[in-house]
């Protein structure tokens, strides 16, 4: 088994309180629904729109990330999975891609000490 990092990208900020609702038990049902078959390995944490850049020798800060929303890191998680296109067929089930988000699907590198 191999360590996959999932980004979301664009999540969902609007909607009635039931919406809301009925799509946060989505998410809670899709964790467990991971942890259940053994695929959970960090359940991560969402994270605030708004942080800090850091860039270049010179170590400029601002203000950022400056991109679409749709674009914008909201949150991830790490999942055990075979391979690249089990980790990919598992993400299919993530509920962002039910209101326009996405789920990058990364494998985390084995660094040898």
């Amino acid at each position: 088994m191999s360590e996959f990092t999932y980004l979301f990208r664009g999540r969902k900020t609007s909607g009635s309180p039931e919406q809301m609702q009925k799509h946060f038990e989505k998410w809670v049902a899709w964790f467990k629904e991971l942890n259940a078959n053994a695929h959970l390995k960090d359940p991560g944490h969402p994270l605030e729109p708004t942080g800090k850049v850091v860039q270049g020798k010179q170590k400029v800060v601002n203000d950022g990330p400056y991109a679409e929303l749709k674009d914008v890191v909201g949150g991830y998680i790490v999942i055990e999975a075979n391979d690249l296109e089990h980790a990919v067929e598992i993400s299919k089930g993530c509920p962002i891609l039910e209101v326009g988000g996405s789920v990058e699907v990364r494998q985390i590198q084995k660094l040898n000490p």
